[in-house]
């Protein structure tokens, strides 16, 4: 890749794969690029040259630290690495006393992963409220919920079905006014859109490294403002949770200042390559432009889409739209498979199939993707047992 900002056709050309394969399912697992085999491969070049070469190993959750650092706009030891963003949210969780504020607010469109963390605190003392509302007026949703006796409020920057952008800073703004904290879920918006966590205005935010930012499953980030006092230690730990890691003394329990107190063991090594891999590549891009990108392949889709007879769940405001389309169906595990023997990758998940783009992906790959839904649905029409919406 060049040293200035890549064009997407450029871009596109860092993953071969796309040259056989319509990959819509960048929402699930990003797209094979040549950086994460190189990347892979480089690892296990080290291990048969250093036999166990831990001290590098090292250097790549350092750099995954440093990376997501700057992707974020925080720094580096405002980061915790993490093996999912479940632990993360877990991590948060653990550390606050409920006692004086129970009140713990979500919606229902969180990702199940993370709702059922906040709903495992209700042992100790959690009062965990989904609020309604939260596509029609989000922030008055929030609002009307918040009250003096909230500890915590969850809102996901972009969620993971519909693919609904949620106004974060307006729903940080109501939840700091009566003294809550904020925890977003930037999984499905990390990589496609620029996230600044001092315009988001959150405490806590958490993604990974799997889906937009192109790596393997087994790495997440966790960014935390600040440790306020009283806060309780993390009960998940590990000697990558101490302050000096390599001190190796099994009575002693100490925590980091900064973020580092959240980590745990030893990171999943193989997913580090791939995320550092992930991020240099997400990095050198200008994420308002992959923004801009995305936005008009999804409006291109939902045209096309709605043109064939297609049925979809997407926000009017083209501005709170993610990177991804929802298009319902009644057996969305079918449709994916039938599209997957044909070399177009979606993602289902509950009663939608989901494209999803990504900078590397253009205007042919809808095309291709639409023609294969309309035939599929010609396929079908023949099979009276099987109705779809549409």
């Amino acid at each position: 890749m060049s040293g200035s900002t890549p064009g997407p056709a450029e871009f596109r050309r860092r993953f071969p794969d796309l040259d056989s394969t319509v990959h819509l399912a960048s929402c699930s697992l990003g797209a094979r690029s040549i950086d994460l085999v190189e990347a892979v491969t480089g690892m296990l070049e080290t291990m048969a040259a250093y036999g166990a070469p831990w001290g590098r190993f090292e250097q790549e959750v350092v750099a995954a630290r440093e990376r997501f650092a700057a992707l974020v706009s925080a720094h580096p030891d405002q980061i915790a690495v993490l093996p999912s963003a479940s632990v993360g949210a877990y991590q948060l969780a653990s550390t606050l006393d409920w006692s004086d504020r129970p009140r713990m607010v979500t919606t229902a469109l969180e990702f199940p992963s993370v709702a059922h963390v906040w709903l495992a605190q209700r042992p100790r003392g959690a009062e965990v409220s989904f609020v309604d509302g939260t596509v029609d007026d989000p922030v008055a949703a929030y609002r009307s919920a918040v009250d003096g006796r909230t500890g915590l409020v969850s809102v996901p920057l972009a969620t993971y079905q519909d693919s609904v952008r949620l106004p974060v800073p307006e729903v940080a703004a109501a939840a700091h006014a009566a003294g809550a904290r904020v925890f977003v879920d930037a999984y499905q918006a990390a990589g496609v859109e620029p996230v600044d966590v001092a315009a988001l205005d959150c405490d806590y935010l958490v993604a990974g490294s799997v889906k937009y930012l192109l790596g393997l499953p087994g790495v997440a980030f966790l960014y935390a403002r600040s440790a306020p006092a009283g806060d309780l230690p993390p009960q998940l730990t590990g000697w990558f949770g101490r302050v000096d890691p390599f001190a190796f003394d099994p009575r002693r329990l100490d925590f980091p200042a900064g973020a580092r107190r959240f980590e745990t063991g030893t990171p999943a090594v193989p997913a580090l390559y791939a995320a550092n891999a992930g991020l240099r590549l997400v990095n050198g891009l200008d994420l308002a432009a992959v923004r801009r990108h995305v936005a008009a392949l999804v409006q291109y889709a939902a045209d096309l889409l709605t043109e064939q007879g297609e049925r979809l769940r997407l926000p009017a405001d083209p501005s709170a739209r993610g990177a991804h389309v929802a298009l319902l169906d009644s057996d969305p595990t079918a449709l994916a498979g039938w599209l997957a023997d044909r070399r177009v990758a979606v993602a289902p998940r509950g009663d939608v199939v989901r494209l999803s783009f990504h900078y590397y992906s253009n205007a042919d790959d809808v095309d291709s993707a639409c023609e294969q839904i309309r035939r599929y649905r010609n396929a079908s029409a023949g099979r009276p047992e099987r109705r779809f919406v549409g």
